[in-house]
Formats: C-alpha cells, sequence, structure tokens
C-alpha cells in the first residue's frame, strides 16, 4: 500500500520560447494555493492522505493549466480559486470526479 492515498500533480512548467505553458497561468501560485487549503481544511487525515506536489512539463500545456490526480489518473484543468476549490472538496475530500474540469 502506498504511504499517500492521493497525489496530486501542478505542472509548473515554465518555458522561455514563449510557447504556451502552464506557469503562463499561475500555476505555481495555485499549487501553493491548494496544498495551503488542504492543510488548512485538515483534509490530509488518517485514511485520506494526500500529496501537493510540483511537475515539471506534464506534455498538455496547451491544455494549461493543468493537474493530475493519481492513482486515478484524472486530468484537470482550472481557471482560478473556486476551480481549485471545487476540485478539492468534491474529488480529494469526496472522491468524485469533477467531470466539468476534466480534460
Amino acid at each position: 500500500m502506498s504511504y499517500f492515498d492521493k497525489h496530486v500533480f501542478f505542472c509548473t512548467n515554465q518555458r522561455t520560447d514563449g510557447t504556451a505553458c502552464c506557469n503562463n497561468h499561475n500555476a505555481q501560485k495555485a499549487r501553493d494555493y491548494v496544498k495551503n487549503k488542504v492543510k488548512e481544511l485538515g483534509i490530509p487525515s488518517e485514511g485520506n492522505r494526500i500529496r501537493i506536489n510540483s511537475a515539471g512539463c506534464l506534455d498538455r500545456c496547451e491544455e494549461g493549466p493543468v493537474i493530475v490526480v493519481y492513482p486515478e489518473g484524472t486530468w484537470y484543468t482550472y481557471i482560478d480559486e473556486s476551480d481549485l476549490d471545487e476540485i478539492i472538496e468534491e474529488h480529494l475530500k469526496c472522491g468524485r470526479v469533477v467531470f466539468r474540469l476534466k480534460i
């Protein structure tokens, strides 16, 4: 059994050639927001351990910004903190996929 129940990877890649990348959408700020919010809500608890990670390029930057949640392998995009809050509440806390944000 894995130590963590879920791994949430935020693409925080920054391309220097001007092409589309997730960090053009403040991906690092979004990752920090989710990490802090999950801790604040006390979601990482016994039986629901969650790790929020930064990732290099996840190779879907044109759909960005992107997040992938494992072990489910669910890919999301988001616009703002309300989208991130919905992913936290529905997927990370309750285990339900947020279909409107899924890519």
